[in-house]
């Protein structure tokens, strides 16, 4: 059975992504957690890590003796070994735009990220306006995923990206929880699209588990002393 190593789901966006993918196409995984505690080279998370990938970071995806250590490369595996599941659109040329736009969140948006890393537990409404307000590196990122979102939407007909469920819905999953933890004022085609995702079996499913993690890292925490609880 394949075997996804994964990192806290209340803050680890790159494990979301094979996290959701794998849970909502009902792909059959072991779910392996190791749990953040710093990222230094002596850290247990990366004593923990190193037996199983040169990197020594998550999301990690093992079949056999084969290890995959990067979510493109992850993604394309399961579309590979799973055809039936169609985790990329038929057609040819919006299969090129969805590996566009992975590939886009794969390497981009660093403002946004770095501003507003994910945690799903948390709730930061003052964030999102400050930062659209203040710093034009997050506005040009927000932007950029609002005009994307829009005209994939329009072209391909909904409800998701590109019509069904695909490896791009998984990829932007973690965008829309920061959308939401952070307080984005969000367009209605936006919303509307933010909503959907979140409503999604495999994307519930991680929400839920993140939340019952209960497990505050406050060096992933900077601007905060403590849970909202």
């Amino acid at each position: 059975m394949l075997k996804l190593y994964i990192g806290n789901k209340n803050y680890s966006s790159w494990s979301m992504r094979p996290g959701v993918l794998l849970k909502q196409t009902g792909i059959p995984f072991e779910e392996v957690k190791v749990r953040f505690d710093s990222f230094e080279a002596n850290s247990t998370f990366k004593q923990q890590l190193r037996p199983v990938t040169p990197t020594g970071k998550v999301p990690v995806l093992v079949d056999g003796d084969l290890v995959i250590w990067d979510t493109l490369a992850i993604a394309e595996y399961l579309a590979e070994l799973f055809p039936d599941k169609q985790l990329w659109p038929a057609d040819r040329k919006a299969r090129a735009r969805a590996r566009s736009v992975c590939a886009e969140m794969h390497s981009g948006f660093a403002a946004l990220r770095g501003t507003c890393p994910m945690n799903i537990e948390a709730t930061i409404p003052q964030v999102g306006p400050l930062a659209m307000r203040d710093q034009p590196a997050v506005r040009a990122d927000v932007e950029r995923i609002f005009s994307m979102w829009n005209e994939l939407l329009q072209q391909y007909g909904g409800p998701l990206l590109f019509g069904q469920f695909s490896i791009a819905d998984a990829f932007y999953a973690p965008v829309c929880m920061r959308l939401r933890t952070y307080g984005f004022e969000l367009p209605p085609q936006i919303r509307d699209y933010v909503q959907r995702v979140v409503a999604l079996p495999g994307v519930q499913a991680w929400i839920d588990d993140a939340l019952a993690e209960r497990d505050f890292r406050e060096f992933e925490e900077r601007y905060r002393l403590r849970p909202d609880r």
